[in-house]
């Protein structure tokens, strides 16, 4: 019985290595999608800075100068969801040539402003109440999720195409895709600069320019296999 197994198992491997794997004809191509959006929106980060010898003091002056710049965002009636303190710090520093100790207290605010033409506006009246440091302005745009669907399917149509451009020299045609890789990055707006003006918020009517708004690029890119027919 043991002698029988045996010889069905060499049979086996035997008849398995006579196999050969079938290779089916494949063409690899990449495609890219891009969309480009004027933004809608500007993510802002500000922050209150506030420095002194008194811990106590520090904070005390540092809260009261986020207390008159919250007032302020609500009399700009964004909604509460659209604005949160991100991070609160109060750090002791040292200064090794006066040998003395010194406070840091600062509170950082992130705001989502929707309406851009408020912008001059907020960013004044931030600076107003105290904000003493503009850590980051973000373009973005409230319909990424559409324009990233967009940029996906341009990104496919176009590796398509270049598919349909190589066998088309063979005399080949290409079938259905066997696998498809998104290579996407994670999505970071870059704006392309151009102005957008706005007016003076002084007594006089002069108009200025100190918002770039320009266009953000939204682009998808994928990796397909097509098989040829």
């Amino acid at each position: 019985m043991k002698k029988a197994l045996l010889i069905l198992s060499v049979l086996f491997i035997s008849m398995s290595y006579g196999q050969e794997v079938k290779q089916v004809p494949q063409v690899n191509v990449s495609g890219e999608g891009k969309v480009k959006v004027i933004p809608d929106q500007a993510n802002i980060a500000v922050t209150v800075e506030t420095k002194g010898n008194n811990a106590k003091d520090v904070k005390k002056q540092n809260d009261e100068k986020i207390e008159a710049v919250l007032k302020f965002i609500k009399k700009m009636n964004l909604a509460p969801a659209d604005y949160k303190t991100q991070r609160v710090s109060l750090n002791p520093q040292y200064d090794y040539e006066k040998k003395k100790h010194s406070y840091n207290a600062t509170q950082t605010i992130e705001i989502l402003l929707k309406d851009l033409s408020k912008y001059d506006e907020l960013m004044e009246g931030l600076v107003d109440e105290g904000i003493n440091r503009i850590d980051n302005v973000t373009f973005q745009s409230s319909k990424l999720a559409q324009y990233q669907s967009e940029a996906r399917k341009l990104a496919m149509k176009e590796a398509k195409l270049k598919a349909e451009d190589y066998v088309s020299v063979l005399g080949q045609k290409i079938g259905r895709a066997m696998t498809i890789s998104d290579n996407s990055q994670t999505y970071f707006p870059q704006p392309m600069y151009a102005s957008m003006k706005t007016m003076e918020m002084s007594d006089t009517s002069a108009s200025r320019e100190t918002l770039a708004v320009g266009e953000i690029n939204i682009t998808a890119n994928v990796t397909v296999s097509f098989i040829l027919e």
